[in-house]
C-alpha cells in the first residue's frame, strides 16, 4: 500500500514558500526516500486552513480563467502549481455518493470503484473531510506485460481511508487501489512526479476479483495520428509509422504503428501477414497484442470481404 508518512507538526508553510523550496532545494521524485522525505513540508501547508479557499474564491472571480489555462484535469481538480519540469501540485475534491455531482453524474468520473495503479509517483494529505477510502494491493509491473486479460498476482494489503492531515506516497507501478467514495465530501493535496515521458508510461486497471488487468487507462496522441499517418500519400509519413513499427520505446505506440499499418495494407491478406510476422515479436506486449488483433481479424474476414 502507499508510504504513510508520519509528520507530527502543526507548523504552517504558505503555497508560495513551498513551491519555492521544491524549485530551488534538493526534490528528487524519482528517489522515493527524498520524496518521502518531503511529506512534512506537505503536512505544514495543510496546516494552514484557509489558503485553498482562497484560491478558489480568486478563481471564482476571474471565472476560474487560471485553472481553466494551467489545468488538463476536469472541474474535480484545482491546479495549485503546473509551470515546472519537475512536479505538479493540485487539489482534488472526492464528492461522498449523497452528494449531488455523484447522484447525477454517477461515480466515473472520480474513478470510484477503478482498481488502478498510477504511472506517476505523488504525495498526498487530507486536507478536508474525512478522506476517501481505498482497498489497497500492490504488485510487480516488472512482471507483467500489459496486456488486457492478463493475470497478475495482486496482494490484497489493507483498507484505509486518508484522514485529515495523513499524509502517504503512493508509488508508481506498484501501488494499486480500488478508491470508495468518501464519506462526506472531502479534499485532497498532492505533489506529483511530473516528466515529458508520462503518456508513454503505462497506466493500468484492474479486476481484483479475478486478479487480471482489464484495460490500459492512458493514451497519447500519437496513436490517435498514427492512422493518419499511415494513410497519408506522402512517402515521408509512411516511413514515420514504420519506423515507430520497428523500436519506438513505448511497447504500447509500437504496436499502434504495427496496428495501423496493417489497417492500412491493399487487403486483408497484407495485413493478416504484417500482424502475423509481429506476433512473434520479441517484445511480449507487442507479441500478445499482435496476436490479438490478428485473430480479431480473422474472426472478421467474412464481413470485411463481402
Amino acid at each position: 500500500m502507499p508510504r504513510v508518512i508520519d509528520c507530527p507538526t502543526e507548523e504552517k508553510l504558505e503555497l508560495a514558500e513551498l513551491v519555492e523550496m521544491l524549485e530551488t532545494g534538493d526534490f528528487d521524485s524519482r528517489d522515493e526516500d527524498n520524496f518521502a522525505s518531503w511529506g512534512i513540508q506537505l503536512k505544514k501547508l495543510a496546516n494552514d486552513r484557509n489558503f485553498l479557499g482562497d484560491i478558489m474564491i480568486a478563481e471564482l472571480k476571474q471565472r476560474c480563467e487560471g485553472n481553466l489555462r494551467d489545468s488538463d484535469y476536469n472541474a474535480q481538480v484545482v491546479m495549485l502549481h503546473g509551470r515546472s519540469q519537475k512536479f505538479v501540485m493540485r487539489a482534488n475534491f472526492w464528492p461522498a455518493m449523497k452528494d449531488s455531482v455523484v447522484r447525477h453524474s454517477g461515480t466515473d468520473p472520480f474513478f470510484y470503484h477503478i482498481p488502478h495503479d498510477h504511472n506517476f509517483s505523488f504525495l498526498t494529505v487530507g486536507y478536508l473531510g474525512p478522506g476517501y477510502w481505498s482497498e489497497y494491493y500492490e504488485y510487480d509491473f516488472g512482471s507483467v506485460a500489459g496486456v488486457p486479460g492478463e493475470k497478475v498476482d495482486l496482494r490484497f494489503i489493507e483498507k484505509a481511508r486518508l484522514d485529515p492531515g495523513k499524509v502517504m506516497l503512493y508509488r508508481a507501478h506498484r501501488d494499486v487501489h480500488n478508491q470508495l467514495p468518501a464519506d462526506d465530501m472531502s479534499v485532497s493535496i498532492n505533489i506529483m512526479h511530473a516528466t515529458p515521458c508520462l503518456p508513454f508510461l503505462n497506466q493500468y486497471r484492474f479486476d481484483v476479483k479475478t486478479c487480471e488487468i482489464v484495460s490500459i487507462l492512458n493514451r497519447s496522441p500519437t496513436e490517435a495520428l498514427l492512422a493518419l499517418a499511415a494513410n497519408h500519400d506522402g512517402g515521408n509519413a509512411r516511413d514515420l509509422v514504420e519506423g515507430f513499427a520497428a523500436g519506438h520505446p513505448c511497447d504500447r505506440i509500437r504496436f499502434a504503428a504495427i496496428r495501423e499499418l496493417a489497417a492500412a495494407g491493399k487487403d486483408v491478406d497484407a495485413a493478416c501477414e504484417r500482424l502475423g510476422q509481429s506476433r512473434h515479436s520479441a517484445n511480449a506486449f507487442v507479441a500478445a497484442m499482435s496476436a490479438h488483433e490478428l485473430a480479431r481479424l480473422q474472426a472478421l474476414r467474412h464481413w470485411i470481404e463481402r
